[in-house]
C-alpha cells in the first residue's frame, strides 16, 4: 500500500490540455474514485499515475518517493483495464501467473498466491478455462485477480464495469468494494457513473476540463457541492436550478420569497434544489410553488414529474410511484427550504447564505 500525492500535474497532447494543474492526496489504503464526464481527464490522470503517460509538468509521489519519471514496471502498480486485456491463448491460471513469472517469483510462491487469489475471488473452478469460455463477469474477476496477485502498492481501475450488463454491474460493485476491504490496497477507480462513485468511494474527486473541482466524501459531494457543475453532475435526476432576483434584502422568483440574513453584492443568484426535496404535501419548511404538469415518467419505484412553473422553466420532482398526475393538471408543490443550495451565476461557485 502507498500514499499517493499528485502535485500541480499538467499533461498536454500537442496543444490540447488534458490535465490542468491537478493536485490530490490519496491516503494509504483508501478507495478513491475519479468521477467526471467523458474527456474530463480522469483516465489521463490514471495513466500518468501508472506511468503509461509521460507528464508535461508536475510531480507524483508514492510514500514520499518521487515516481514521476519511473517506468510502469518500477512503480509497483497494477491496472485493470476496461477491456480486461486477457491473453486469449492462455488459460486463466496462466493469465494470472504470467506477470509473476516475469518478475521471477519462485514457483512455490506463485502457487501460493494463485491459490490465495482464486479462493478470494471464487474463481478456482475457472483456472483451466480460456478467456473465450468465460462470461463478462468472470473475465472481470480474472483481470482483477491478475492485478492484485502481485500485491501492488497501488491498484488502478479504468471503468472496469462498463462492459457488463446492469444487473451484473450492481453485483460486481459490491464485490469490488468487499475485495478492497479484504486486501486494503490503495485503489484509484475511474468512472463516469455517479452511482458507482457514490457507493464505492471512500472519497470522490469530481473532474471537469482537466481539473479536480471538488474532492471529498460522497456525503460532502452530494450535500455541499462546491460548484454549479458538481451540483448538476451528481444526483439523478439532476438538481433543479432557478435564477432568483436579489433585491431589498430578499431573494424572489417563481412565487418564492426568501429573506436574506446578510447583504449580497449580487443582483441575481441561482437556487438549486434536488428533485427528492420537493414534495406534493406541505411540510414544516415547505415553500409553495404552483405549476402545470408537463410530463410524467412512471418508474416502478417512483414517479418522475416534470412541472412547468412559468416561462418555459421546468422543475423535476420525485414523487411516490402510486401517484399519477395527468399532463396539463395544475399542482402546488413544496420546496424544502432547509435543502436549498445557492450559487453565484458568474463564478458558478457555492454561496453560503
Amino acid at each position: 500500500m502507498a500514499k499517493v500525492v499528485v502535485e500541480n500535474l499538467s499533461k498536454y497532447f500537442d496543444r490540447v490540455k488534458a490535465l490542468d494543474g491537478v493536485d490530490i492526496t490519496i491516503e494509504d489504503g483508501a478507495f478513491v474514485v475519479l468521477l467526471g464526464p467523458s474527456g474530463c481527464g480522469k483516465t489521463t490522470l490514471l495513466r500518468c499515475i501508472a506511468g503509461l503517460e509521460k507528464v508535461t509538468s508536475g510531480r507524483i509521489f508514492f510514500d514520499d518517493v518521487e515516481v514521476t519519471t519511473l517506468q510502469p514496471k518500477d512503480r509497483n502498480v497494477s491496472m485493470v483495464f476496461q477491456s480486461y486485456a486477457l491473453w486469449p491463448h492462455m488459460k486463466v491460471k496462466d493469465n494470472i501467473t504470467y506477470p509473476m513469472k516475469l518478475k521471477k517469483i519462485s514457483k512455490k510462491e506463485i502457487e501460493k498466491r494463485l491459490n490465495w487469489v482464486a479462493s478470494l475471488l471464487d474463481i478456482s473452478q475457472l483456472l483451466n478455462r480460456y478467456p473465450a469460455q468465460l462470461s463478462g463477469g468472470q473475465r472481470q474477476r480474472i483481470a482483477v485477480a491478475r492485478a492484485i496477485v502481485l500485491t501492488p502498492k497501488v491498484l488502478l481501475m479504468d471503468e472496469p464495469l462498463s462492459n457488463l450488463d446492469a444487473l451484473l454491474r450492481v453485483k460486481m460493485r459490491s464485490e469490488l468494494k468487499k475485495l478492497h476491504e479484504e486486501v486494503k490496497v490503495t485503489t484509484i477507480y475511474v468512472t463516469h457513473d455517479q452511482t458507482e462513485a457514490m457507493t464505492m468511494g471512500d472519497k470522490i474527486a469530481v473532474m471537469n476540463a482537466g481539473k479536480i473541482v471538488q474532492y471529498g466524501t460522497p456525503d460532502e459531494i452530494y450535500l455541499k457541492p462546491k460548484t454549479l457543475f458538481v451540483a448538476g453532475f451528481v444526483g439523478s435526476p439532476q438538481m433543479n436550478f432557478l435564477k432568483m432576483r436579489v433585491e431589498n434584502g430578499k431573494l424572489s422568483g417563481y412565487g418564492i420569497e426568501i429573506v436574506l440574513q446578510k447583504n449580497l453584492a449580487l443582483k441575481e443568484i441561482i437556487l438549486g434544489i434536488r428533485p427528492e426535496h420537493i414534495t406534493l404535501e406541505k411540510t414544516k419548511h415547505g415553500l409553495p410553488v404552483k405549476g402545470t404538469v408537463y410530463f410524467v415518467e412512471k418508474l416502478m419505484s417512483e414517479t418522475i414529474l416534470h412541472l412547468s412553473i412559468g416561462d418555459n422553466k421546468h422543475v423535476v420532482v420525485k414523487i411516490p410511484y402510486n401517484i399519477s398526475p395527468k399532463e396539463g393538471e395544475e399542482l402546488t408543490v413544496y420546496f424544502d427550504a432547509t435543502k436549498f443550495h445557492f450559487f453565484d451565476p458568474l463564478t458558478e461557485e457555492r454561496v453560503e447564505l
